[in-house]
């Protein structure tokens, strides 16, 4: 018996499971299988985000400025100009404004003027920046992989192709109609 009030789950039934049992109880005429895989999705994307959010506190930063780093420091270029970090971030250019102010307030990013159009506004990265989001990132990559830890190598590339085709459904159609 275990040492909490609940009782022991079942082998190799979750609470979804027990949902999904529930509803069919209640309501036999409704397909319940959706249920099966979005509210999984649901109930581990909880877990992930609280994995993030403990990973990126741990470097010294919040969920957005692990997205603003990322995209520079991913981005394989010197910098960025505000607008492509919008664009990757998907925020508007006052969010980016307000973002970046603060970013670079902390001393994680620069902003200058382009040698090449002294109108437009290049963001670097300064090396605390690259110092907390490559620690991030490591604390990140640690924390997912050990949410992953049920699932061998083979099971993980099969999700992940799987989630890729689902997630595939919802982005926007190519420009170029390819």
């Amino acid at each position: 018996m275990t040492s909490s009030s609940s009782p022991a789950p079942d082998a190799g039934r979750d609470e979804v499971d027990r949902i999904i049992a529930g509803w069919r109880r209640a309501r036999a005429d409704l397909d319940t299988a959706p249920l099966g895989v979005f509210s999984r999705i649901s109930r581990l994307a909880r877990l992930l985000e609280a994995a993030r959010r403990e990973a990126f506190s741990g470097a010294g930063l919040e969920g957005w400025e692990f997205d603003m780093l990322s995209a520079l420091r991913r981005s394989g270029e010197d910098a960025l100009s505000p607008g492509a970090l919008a664009q990757q971030t998907l925020v508007t250019s006052g969010t980016m404004t307000t973002r970046l102010d603060k970013l670079s307030a902390r001393g994680l990013v620069s902003r200058s003027r382009s040698p090449h159009d002294g109108r437009a506004v290049e963001v670097r990265l300064l090396p605390e920046g690259i110092t907390r989001i490559d620690a991030a990132m490591e604390r990140l990559l640690t924390a997912e992989d050990s949410l992953l830890e049920p699932l061998d190598a083979q099971e993980r590339e099969v999700l992940a192709s799987m989630l890729r085709t689902l997630a595939l459904g919802f982005e926007p159609a190519d420009e170029d109609g390819a």
